[in-house]
């Protein structure tokens, strides 16, 4: 079930880890909201656009793909599997991104991506599993849209970089922690690893800008 109030997200954590309460306290209210009227079809597509792009870059290639469909706010799968590869590629895609976004909508048909209202319905890891099954999406990709989408209290993105850069400044780590430590750790966060993952989102943000200042 997506998160509905943090109050009890942040009794939890602030109960079971110090660290984790101090670092609330520090930051403040959980703002997170999700954007649940975004289909997971364009959420995905706009994901593969982002891919290793700044994203200005990415924003603008989107731009220019959706006006190659005037009237529409955001194509369909039928429209993108419609178009030909020269307007992809016109409009700022690489080969292996357009071939990534027509598996997306292939699979968005044939029913792998489920709908706004299937997927609601669906855990996060299946979500996970059948999601992966596109081309170009990791898990990664997947959390992203678990979290930023479908506000789903306990997802802990283990490979994002921001969330271990705040694990090692919040718990004061003289070097990087892997995944694995960071997924072992957090085993105490549960059911709301979701808010455990902004605050440490929020702390790597917040480093960042004091160093800019300095």
């Amino acid at each position: 079930m997506p998160l509905s109030g943090s109050e009890p997200a942040v009794a939890h954590l602030a109960a079971v880890d110090p660290v984790m309460r101090r670092l609330m306290e520090d930051i403040g209210r959980y703002r997170l909201k999700p954007n649940a009227r975004r289909s997971p079809f364009e959420s995905l597509a706009r994901a593969i656009a982002h891919q290793q792009l700044h994203a200005k870059a990415a924003e603008s290639i989107l731009r220019r793909f959706m006006a190659c469909f005037p009237g529409r706010k955001f194509p369909q799968p039928n429209d993108l599997l419609a178009l030909n590869m020269r307007s992809m590629r016109a409009a700022g895609f690489s080969k292996a991104k357009i071939m990534a976004l027509r598996d997306l909508a292939a699979k968005t048909l044939d029913g792998t991506v489920p709908t706004n209202r299937v997927i609601r319905k669906l855990g996060d890891d299946e979500i996970v599993e059948r999601l992966i099954r596109v081309r170009g999406i990791g898990r990664w990709t997947v959390e992203m849209l678990l979290i930023f989408q479908l506000g789903r209290p306990d997802v802990l993105p283990v490979d994002d970089f921001g969330v271990r850069n705040g694990f090692r400044i919040a718990y004061r780590r003289r070097s990087m922690p892997t995944p694995k430590q960071v997924f072992q750790y957090g085993e105490r966060w549960k059911p709301y690893r979701t808010v455990a993952a902004w605050y440490l989102w929020r702390a790597a943000d917040r480093d960042k800008q004091v160093k800019q200042v300095l």
